[in-house]
């Protein structure tokens, strides 16, 4: 189901721990929104809680480095009710992190109206549409490669059916 809507105001990207996927989504999707001259606020966040404080995995930075991307500076946290009230739109990098946050604004729901649209990172993608972005936290050099290829397709897409709108 693919979500049409105009430029949101702010976009939150979620993986598990905030430390490979998320934050490396992040910097290239504020870095891409500037390119299309798009003033959009950009942050990241975990499900869980296992490593705020922390700053991104050291291979996550590496590869980054090596395609322009700054994430050296960014800290781990995770998801609060208040990021379902402070964003538009919240994209997950899989299936079970939209579920996870999709439980969450069930709950708020109950007591709220106006919360963040939900969807999966890869949605508007042509090329990856409906696809987790892999975590490559247990894998290889090619797999935080990979991540970078997928993140930087799906980023644009978003921007492109922003820009169409």
């Amino acid at each position: 189901m693919l979500i049409k809507t105009c430029t949101p105001s702010s976009v939150l990207l979620v993986c598990l721990g905030n430390i490979c996927r998320s934050p490396t989504a992040e910097e290239i999707f504020r870095q891409q929104a500037a390119i299309a001259g798009l003033s959009i606020k950009v942050d990241s966040a975990g499900t869980s809680d296992c490593h705020v404080g922390d700053a991104p995995d050291k291979r996550s930075q590496r590869h980054a480095k090596s395609h322009g991307y700054k994430i050296n500076k960014l800290v781990a946290r995770q998801v609060s009710a208040d990021d379902f009230r402070n964003f538009d739109l919240i994209l997950a990098m899989d299936a079970q992190n939209l579920a996870d946050l999709q439980a969450i604004k069930d709950e708020l729901a109950d007591h709220e109206d106006s919360l963040a649209k939900l969807a999966l990172f890869s949605e508007e993608d042509p090329i990856y549409s409906g696809d987790d972005v892999p975590d490559p936290y247990k894998g290889e050099n090619d797999d935080f490669e990979e991540v970078i290829e997928r993140i930087e397709s799906s980023a644009q897409a978003w921007i492109e059916s922003w820009k169409a709108c």
